[in-house]
């Protein structure tokens, strides 16, 4: 289905076979009862990406059909945000009558946030010259007298950022406001109203948990920060620099006090915790301080290597946030070998598609 062609009438049976399927995928692991969390029937994505048309004296959004492959124009986004619709709408007219900003671009990426300020990348295959930056200039000032915008130009080995390259979003997390540093270019999760939604189940599955909480792939902190009320201590580790500063920006913008983040890969943390490694970042950091029962993991598609596995299954707690129901169930076949299945969770992150996020917390047998 395409974006543009999304039916809000259709959700809640294309929900149920989602659901459905989950259920029937995970059916040889005896799974509890499924938990669903819906998603918003339109206007769900924080984000969006587009390749830009030039057509004579038009220029439009475009998007490409998944099945065949062919270009259709994009007017209007259902999934986006309904600032991201108004913007590329207002952002594309001015572009129109603007040489040096409309030549040569072919991409706009939309990053907005429900604390409604919004940035927008523009991607060029030319050289941005300050003729360029003094047309775009001109294009944020009327942007501004209504919307809470910043704007990105990037191009080969070139990125000219006016004014900032983030958003700080606020999520109501159990009626506790929480703002995050959310940078461009960087992993946010996508559909703030179910990251919402998975905050607080991780909440829930924590509440009565003992001790301090490790964390892999933490990125800016969405679950770290929130789930540090649980916990004596939180230690956290990422890999990537600008999730790592993001982070700490967001630990010290929340006044959390008992959070520490280690840049580190998950293999590189796994080597340091069985002590096959030293590591010089770790020499102001005391790793047995830290009583960690609960281990919470969010990987990538790939999901846990063998060596992370086995950390893992060390832990009296863990709580896995999936991407990837099939490496979930991959990992989860070697976990439950030591850990029981106490909570399983869907989170419809992307509605109308086949794509599923989950949830569970296991507890060790």
């Amino acid at each position: 289905m395409r974006p543009t062609d999304i039916i809000s009438e259709h959700y809640p049976e294309l929900l149920a076979e989602k659901a459905e399927y989950i259920q029937q995928h995970f059916a040889a692991l005896q799974t509890p009862a499924l938990e669903i969390f819906s998603s918003p029937v339109l206007n769900y994505r924080q984000r969006a990406e587009f390749r830009v048309w030039h057509d004579g004296d038009d220029l439009y959004h475009i998007m490409f059909d998944q099945q065949s492959k062919q270009k259709y124009r994009v007017d209007h986004y259902p999934p986006g945000s309904e600032l991201i619709n108004a913007v590329m709408q207002d952002l594309l007219v001015l572009l129109k009558h603007n040489d040096m900003a409309r030549g040569k671009l072919f991409q706009i990426d939309y990053l907005s946030s429900l604390s409604q300020q919004i940035v927008v990348t523009l991607i060029y295959h030319k050289p941005l010259c300050e003729q360029w930056q003094s047309s775009i200039q001109q294009i944020l000032a009327v942007l501004r007298q209504k919307y809470d915008i910043h704007l990105i130009g990037r191009a080969k080995k070139q990125k000219i950022v006016l004014d900032q390259d983030y958003v700080i979003e606020s999520l109501n997390i159990n009626q506790r406001p929480y703002q995050f540093k959310q940078i461009e270019n960087s992993f946010t999760q996508p559909n703030a109203v179910v990251n919402c939604h998975m905050i607080e189940w991780a909440l829930d599955c924590t509440a009565q948990c003992q001790g301090d909480l490790l964390e892999l792939y933490c990125g800016a902190g969405n679950f770290t920060l929130p789930l540090a009320q649980n916990f004596r201590k939180v230690l956290a580790t990422e890999i990537s620099k600008p999730s790592v500063a993001a982070a700490q920006f967001n630990i010290d913008i929340n006044q959390i006090d008992n959070v520490t983040i280690l840049r580190m890969s998950s293999e590189e943390f796994t080597e340091a915790m069985n002590k096959t490694r030293i590591f010089t970042r770790l020499q102001d950091v005391d790793l047995d301080s830290f009583d960690c029962n609960t281990i919470l993991v969010d990987p990538p598609r790939s999901g846990l290597d063998d060596e992370t596995i086995k950390l893992v299954s060390q832990y009296q707690n863990i709580l896995y946030i999936s991407c990837n129901p099939e490496t979930l169930k991959d990992n989860l076949s070697s976990l439950c070998q030591s850990h029981e299945i106490k909570r399983f969770a869907m989170f419809d992150q992307f509605p109308y598609t086949h794509h599923a996020e989950c949830g569970v917390w296991l507890e060790k047998i």
